[in-house]
């Protein structure tokens, strides 16, 4: 359960998302410098890209990337897509990438929306794991410019690449069911409600926020899509960085989960790990993590261009209500 999220503010492209699960598996800011080798399972190395900045989950010193940007502006999530994700055998004249390596080959291998678009249409999302011990997670993409957001969904007839004018991703069901289904949600606004009972009735609203009856605010993914999607299309005018993560991270707590909120099968509760605002345009990587309300900072404009190891940063703990760099 994840909320993703972008939007453009002071010529600046914000990106980021919710990370909803039962619990967190060790994942870090990390930094993946320009010189770090990657190959990928299609035989391709890369050992001279964009430096990368996002939230990983390290394992033998390879970057598993929840979501993650580049320094030419593009930036990629991951979420949950379980019962739909369907990955295939590879195809000979595709480009074949596994899901787990999807990310870092996307922003190491494009510098623009239009070129990865180029190449949509030839992209083959394989079975092949990193390891046997771990298997590959059933996700779905949004992929963002900040002009643009597409969604990539590997399902059982091959990828669906769709154009997503929202800006917003939840999980199931697929894409093509939230298009659809926020046409429901028509008659909502962010404006004084109007008596549309009745004419003949002098019916006044009573308070503010009428006009928002049947926003939903429950937890599914389709209710936060809906109401993700409802604030992001009503963002006020923002003058500087200050207003524009903070109208960020209030868009994700307006659809985080609380825990207690949502318990599961395995009777544990769903509930909202981290919180991630990430200014693409200026290498800038906001945390707030559940369990500390302070928000912490990672920014590219430090880093050490010449090692060639990943570069792994906790949030600090210490904090009250400051954003620092820590790295």
């Amino acid at each position: 359960m994840c909320t993703g999220l972008a939007f453009q503010a002071n010529d600046c492209f914000y990106f980021g998302r919710n990370l909803d699960l039962e619990c967190g598996y060790g994942e870090h800011v990390v930094v993946t410098p320009r010189s770090y080798r990657f190959t990928f399972t299609n035989g391709l190395t890369s050992d001279d890209h964009d430096p990368l900045l996002g939230m990983a989950m390290v394992m033998n010193d390879y970057p598993f990337y929840y979501e993650a940007c580049n320094a030419h502006g593009l930036a990629i999530a991951g979420l949950n897509f379980p019962g739909n994700a369907v990955y295939h055998a590879p195809k000979e004249g595709y480009i074949n990438v596994s899901p787990f390596e999807l990310i870092p080959y996307i922003l190491t291998q494009y510098h623009s929306m239009d070129g990865l678009k180029k190449d949509l249409d030839r992209f083959n999302l394989t079975d092949i794991p990193y390891s046997a011990q771990l298997p590959l997670a059933q996700l779905h993409w949004m992929v963002s410019d900040g002009r643009s957001t597409i969604i990539l969904e590997s399902m059982k007839d091959g990828l669906h690449v769709h154009d997503d004018p929202y800006h917003v991703l939840t999980n199931n069901p697929p894409f093509d069911f939230h298009d659809q289904n926020i046409v429901n949600y028509l008659n909502v606004t962010n404006q004084v409600a109007m008596n549309r009972f009745a004419s003949s009735l002098n019916i006044q609203p009573v308070g503010a926020g009428f006009g928002g009856i049947g926003l939903p605010g429950d937890a599914s993914p389709a209710s936060r899509f809906v109401k993700a999607a409802f604030l992001r299309a009503n963002l006020p005018d923002m003058n500087d960085e200050n207003q524009a993560v903070s109208q960020f991270f209030h868009i994700l707590d307006s659809v985080a989960m609380v825990n207690g909120m949502t318990l599961t099968n395995n009777g544990k509760y769903d509930l909202t790990l981290y919180s991630a605002c990430i200014n693409v345009t200026q290498g800038i990587y906001y945390l707030k993590r559940y369990d500390n309300i302070n928000v912490a900072a990672v920014s590219l404009k430090d880093l050490d261009s010449s090692t060639t190891s990943l570069l792994c940063y906790e949030q600090p703990s210490s904090l009250v209500n400051t954003m620092v760099s820590v790295g």
